[in-house]
């Protein structure tokens, strides 16, 4: 069986197209299109007409290449930068229309839980009860659990670049002490909560995903990626603390110019950065394991374990406004 997943991100649209052998979505075919979406918007407002114009081409484009490669009906979801807009429902009627990708929204705990279900299939049960961070955009994903699904998650507004835009002007600039600790407040107090039941949980293991924590992790010295996906990446939170000062000393155009630092994240890294090391603090983890698998194999992984049913009712939720249970799981809310 081949099936295919878009992902619509703050900076990226991305295809993945798979095979399913065994019950492991073998990827035969990949491929991005860098929209930036996150940058032609503020955290909270509507996607202007010519980024929906740019989502709906690369969207389009998405559909006909996973078609190309004989995995029709792409199973689509846009994450926090299209399920914050106030124009949301248009612009997911809009790529609809134009393009014949059914492109839904999932909520941020959903996201959670998609990719905890990754998560746990590439660290394996020998993991034990399993704590996840994952760093997005335009929110910060935490999940915990002991088996397949976690029993724990929560989304919180703590996106990489939402806080910069927020605390940093944009991030283009070293920030100054005062709005360095104003963010680490933010964080504190927002975190404050999830980590206590992170904590009361005592996981034997964490894993880290998204781009920010991948990038965060060659600076601190893991392996690049050229190195291929099996290899162990680590990142310490000492050493965290000390790349969150080498951050804020220098200019965006400069971070783009450290280990692992693209260009594109270079201005919101150092958000990213206080928001991992916070989060690992207040959990009590001093280390966690970068997990190549994220939200967009725990998707396929879904669909292969669960078959074509479980995405029609996620992909209804959008329709919503406050769907009272989003996903069939055993699945507590961060305020359980």
């Amino acid at each position: 069986m081949r099936i295919s997943v878009v992902d619509v991100g703050s900076k990226t649209v991305r295809l993945v197209v798979a095979d399913a052998e065994g019950g492991v979505p073998l990827p035969v075919h990949t491929a991005k299109w860098r929209l930036r979406l996150s940058e032609q918007v503020r955290p909270g407002g509507p996607l202007p007409d010519h980024a929906v114009a740019q989502l709906v081409d690369a969207v389009a484009e998405a559909g006909t290449t996973a078609a190309r490669w004989g995995a029709p009906n792409p199973l689509a979801f846009a994450t926090a930068v299209v399920r914050g807009a106030p124009n949301r429902d248009e612009v997911l009627r809009t790529v609809r229309a134009r393009t014949g990708v059914e492109l839904c929204t999932l909520p941020g705990e959903v996201e959670a839980e998609l990719t905890f279900l990754a998560a746990r299939r590439w660290m394996g049960w020998r993991s034990g009860p399993l704590a996840l961070l994952d760093i997005g955009g335009g929110s910060l994903e935490v999940a915990f659990g002991r088996g397949r699904v976690p029993d724990f998650v929560a989304s919180l507004p703590l996106g990489a670049h939402r806080l910069t835009h927020e605390f940093f002007d944009g991030g283009l600039e070293p920030p100054s002490p005062e709005q360095l600790r104003a963010l680490r407040r933010r964080v504190r107090h927002q975190l404050r909560d999830v980590a206590a039941r992170i904590r009361w949980e005592g996981p034997r293991t964490a894993v880290a995903t998204s781009r920010t924590f991948q990038q965060l992790g060659r600076l601190c010295g893991a392996a690049p990626g050229r190195h291929g996906p099996f290899v162990e990446r680590d990142l310490h939170r000492r050493d965290l603390r000390e790349a969150i000062a080498r951050l804020a000393a220098l200019p965006a155009v400069d971070r783009a110019r450290l280990p692992g630092i693209s260009a594109p994240r270079a201005a919101q890294s150092l958000a990213g950065a206080v928001v991992g090391h916070t989060a690992m603090k207040l959990t009590g983890l001093k280390a966690v394991t970068i997990c190549p698998w994220a939200i967009r194999e725990g998707v396929l992984l879904r669909h292969i374990e669960d078959g074509p049913s479980w995405w029609a009712q996620v992909s209804r939720l959008d329709e919503e406004e406050a769907p009272p249970n989003p996903v069939p799981l055993r699945v507590a809310s961060a305020t359980s």
